[in-house]
């Protein structure tokens, strides 16, 4: 068994027409034994920009804290708010300075472009090796199924109800075919002008 399996995840992030999602499981287990079922895994690092962070969970809460106070002090040096591009090279070099003894977590991005409103998604392995995309990322322990859910079901230029119906739906079915993920989903709408989140309710078998 790989370390990334031992607590389970499920994330994924969508692109649409000006708009973005970001949707994650509740579940944190201890392999086969559910600990919790109300697990944080996505961090909001401004208004338009979030990362879900699938892994190790100790080094979940590491990486997130490590994030935000790097995000945070970019902010007060720069007097502005940081681009979803440049975050993700942010991350990327936090997780290659840890090259040899590295963290357990594989970052998936979404946001707007706090400018341009341009939508953005990326994700990368535990070495920061980045990913950029068009149409979704996936990460965790259950990123076969997600990936077969999401061919199915993304068109590009959904509005943000189709967005939302789409990765909810890709979600909870695919969960529904992973042992160490589930137990309920949250997810965030971005859009220029504001920040939808929503709970989803799941089969907590």
């Amino acid at each position: 068994m790989s370390i990334m399996e031992y607590n389970g995840a499920a994330i994924v992030a969508m692109m649409g027409k000006e708009c973005v999602a970001i949707a994650a499981d509740r579940r944190l287990g201890i392999q086969a034994q559910t600990v919790s079922t109300n697990f944080q895994k996505i961090y909001q690092m401004n208004d338009t920009l979030f990362v879900g962070l699938p892994g190790l969970a100790t080094d979940v809460q590491t990486v997130g804290n490590k994030i935000r106070f790097s995000t945070n002090l970019y902010q007060l040096q720069e007097n502005r708010q940081i681009k979803p591009r440049t975050f993700m090279h942010m991350i990327s070099n936090i997780l290659y300075s840890r090259r040899f003894g590295y963290y357990f977590v594989e970052p998936v991005i979404a946001g707007l472009d706090p400018k341009t409103c341009e939508p953005y998604i990326a994700t990368m392995d535990l070495i920061g090796c980045p990913m950029e995309t068009k149409d979704f990322v996936v990460g965790g322990t259950c990123s076969e199924q997600l990936y077969g859910m999401c061919e199915s079901l993304w068109n590009p230029d959904m509005g943000p109800e189709d967005l939302f119906e789409t990765i909810s739906q890709a979600l909870l079915n695919a969960v529904d075919r992973d042992a160490l993920s589930g137990w309920g989903a949250v997810v965030h709408i971005i859009e220029k002008d504001k920040v939808t989140t929503r709970t989803l309710k799941a089969r907590m078998d």
